[in-house]
């Protein structure tokens, strides 16, 4: 047996004995106040971003590039992992949560400008956002280097991944959708580890939003206002 399963079962014990009376208020239901689209990049502590230590609190969904969308055979909709919580627990805020240095989002950039050989389960996840980016890369500036280019599209991909969501006609419209980038690149002026609104309902100019939302304008902010 690996060490690393052997250890996390061990920190697991240690959260058994912590969390023993967490979950009685939970045994048979869940009001969650938000559904959260993280990019499952190992580097994005998925609850822990938010402080989170309450079950029930959050409805926690995770893949490569935080992608809302899944393909089926009418076409691209929103993916059941995030319509679940909006469709049967009431839940009326949906977070898509990008982050700086994006690995998904780097591997389609690749696979836009050049040429690329993923497995056929990465390129699928690949194959899902290049529709979403290619507009992007195309609008990108000439003079930013690979990095500035990789995170100015992270912000372009929770972009679009919110406008899907407020188009579709399976999310409610009082559904509040917002979208937010989490920085551990110290790309943003804000600490290491802190997430930054980007985006509210569709609406992404940073005066616009800071007039909108007075109460978090130190925490909105963005690399690319195309």
């Amino acid at each position: 047996m690996s060490q690393a399963l052997l250890d996390l079962l061990r920190s697991n014990s240690d959260h058994a004995s912590r969390f023993q009376s967490r979950f009685d208020d939970v045994q048979d239901s869940q009001r969650p106040d938000a559904v959260t689209v993280c990019c499952s990049d190992s580097r994005v502590l998925q609850d822990h971003i938010w402080g989170n230590d309450e079950p029930g609190r959050l409805f926690t969904c995770g893949n490569i590039g935080n992608r809302v969308v899944q393909r089926t055979e009418s076409g691209d909709v929103v993916s059941g992992d995030v319509l679940y919580p909006v469709e049967h627990t009431e839940t009326d805020t949906i977070i898509v949560v990008g982050h700086t240095g994006c690995g998904a989002v780097t591997a389609t950039y690749d696979a836009l400008t050049g040429e690329s050989a993923e497995p056929a389960g990465i390129d699928h996840c690949l194959e899902l956002l290049k529709p979403h980016l290619e507009s992007g890369v195309e609008l990108l500036p000439s003079d930013v280097n690979r990095t500035e280019a990789i995170n100015r599209l992270v912000e372009y991909n929770v972009d679009r991944q919110v406008e899907f969501l407020i188009e579709s006609d399976d999310v409610p419209q009082d559904v509040e959708v917002v979208g937010v980038v989490y920085d551990f690149q110290d790309a943003y002026s804000g600490r290491r580890g802190e997430v930054h609104v980007i985006n509210v309902g569709g609406e992404t100019a940073v005066d616009a939003l800071r007039d909108d939302h007075p109460d978090i304008e130190s925490r909105i902010e963005r690399l690319w206002e195309y």
